[in-house]
Order: structure tokens, then C-alpha cells, then sequence
């Protein structure tokens, strides 16, 4: 999914206009930064890009309702596009696993995309490495299902957000390095020196291998307008190339 997530920030964080997109499903990708880093605004501006290209509808779980919205997105919020995204909240590890294995009894249109807030709340209540890995499989499964069920040429993509934690919880580093082998592409969010009034991030992408590296700014005012723009870039500028080797934070 580093291609929708790709187009969302080219965009400015503005849903583009609908244009169907018969690609095949991208690898799915983890959506990494720390508490505040507009991981929440990022997937519903993701979801808003994938409701608009005359697909499926989009599945977005998270564990509380968004309390806001970023307002740079505010004119692809049309009845249509807000129709086609399907909130749940389960509350728990428990209703989580439940709700991805009752999906393959689910009827009507199958989801395009499948989006999960907050992955590391649903971890903190079974922290080991086997639950991880499991909720990770099962995640992966249920898209493919989706996938499966969409038809060929129109598979469904996967996006997770997960919290990052200070450096040097091993627990932490050891858990991040296991889902990274399950989401090979991943985006990092790291706070960027904020200007009077705002909360500044980049954002690296590394696609998993599929297409080039690439870096934003992304910028959320006090009102609460998201902006985004290309990363000014910097011969020897490194500081965030080693993020997805080492599962370690940027």
C-alpha cells in the first residue's frame, strides 16, 4: 500500500479526484511514528484516496472514534467517499481477532483497503512475540481473503499504525523487527523542528522494494490544516535510511 499512502502525500494530503485503480494489491505497510506523529490523520486521508477510486469500500479499525479531522482534506469529504468508509472499534485483543475471523463470513461488496489504528493498544495486552506475530498473520489473511473476494487485478491493501516507543526497550525493538518481516513496506514519521504555531513531522516511505525512497514534510496547524511538501533534500542526508534494516526507530 505505499502507493496509496504515496499519492495521498503527493497530494498534499488532499484525497484526489476518484480514478479507479486496477492494480494488483501492494505489499501491506506499517505506518510508524510516536505518539502524535498524525499517524490517525495520514490513514483517513488514505482511506478517503481509496473510497474515491470506484472501488470497495474501505475498513478502517480503530480501538476509540476520531476525535478530529486534518481540514486540508476537507474537500474530499463528500457524502459518497464518507459512505464507503466502515468504522469498527473493537475494544479489546479478544474482539479484534474475533472481528478479522467472523471477516470470511461477512456478505456484500468486499473491502479494498483494511486499515488498523493504534496496533500497538491490541499488543500491550498480549505483548509476546507469538501473539504479535499471530495478530500480524491474521491481519495479512483477512486482506487476502478481501482479495480474494474483490477479484483478480483488484486486490485488497493493508495499512497498520503502530505507536513507536523510546529507544532501548529491547521488548519493543525485538517486537517491531518480527512485524516488519510480515510488512515489508513501511512509513516513519519523526518530529521535525515546528515553526510558530505548528507541528512539523517527515516522512520517510520505503516501499519494500517497489519503487524509489521517498520524503515529506507534513505540517498541522493550530486549526488543525494538514500540509504536506516534498522533503528538501540533502546530499549525505541518511538519518532516516537505516529504519527499516534495523527495525530500530530513524
Amino acid at each position: 500500500m505505499a502507493e496509496t499512502l504515496r499519492r495521498v502525500l503527493n497530494s498534499g494530503g488532499a484525497a484526489g479526484p476518484g480514478e479507479e485503480n486496477t492494480a494488483e494489491a501492494e505489499p501491506p505497510l506499517l505506518l510508524l511514528g510516536v505518539h502524535g506523529s498524525g499517524k490517525t490523520a495520514l490513514l483517513f486521508a488514505a482511506a478517503l484516496e481509496a473510497a474515491g477510486e470506484g472501488r470497495g469500500p474501505v475498513l478502517f479499525l480503530t480501538r476509540r472514534p476520531l476525535q478530529s479531522l486534518p481540514r486540508r482534506i476537507g474537500a474530499a469529504l463528500e457524502p459518497l467517499r464518507l459512505q464507503k468508509i466502515r468504522f469498527q472499534y473493537p475494544p479489546s485483543t479478544r474482539e479484534l481477532l474475533r472481528l478479522l475471523c467472523s471477516a470470511h463470513e461477512t456478505r456484500g461488496p468486499a473491502p479494498s483497503l483494511l486499515l488498523l489504528d493504534g496496533l500497538e493498544e491490541y499488543l500491550t495486552e498480549d505483548p509476546g512475540s507469538q501473539e504479535a506475530a499471530y495478530l500480524a498473520a491474521l491481519l495479512l489473511d483477512t486482506a487476502a481473503h478481501f482479495s480474494h473476494r474483490v477479484g483478480s487485478g483488484r486486490g485488497c491493501g493493508l495499512i497498520v499504525a503502530l505507536q513507536t516507543q523510546e529507544e532501548g526497550d529491547s521488548a519493543t525493538a525485538l517486537q517491531l523487527a518480527l512485524l516488519q518481516r510480515y510488512f515489508p513496506a513501511q512509513c516513519w514519521l519523526q518530529p521535525d523542528a515546528p515553526g510558530p504555531g505548528q507541528h512539523c513531522l517527515r516522512a520517510c516511505l520505503e516501499p519494500g522494494g517497489l519503487g524509489a525512497r521517498a520524503e515529506w514534510r507534513v505540517t498541522f496547524r493550530q486549526d488543525g490544516e494538514m500540509t504536506v511538501t516534498p522533503w528538501p533534500t540533502q546530499a549525505g542526508d541518511t538519518s532516516l535510511h537505516k529504519g527499516s534494516s534495523s527495525g530500530g526507530q530513524p
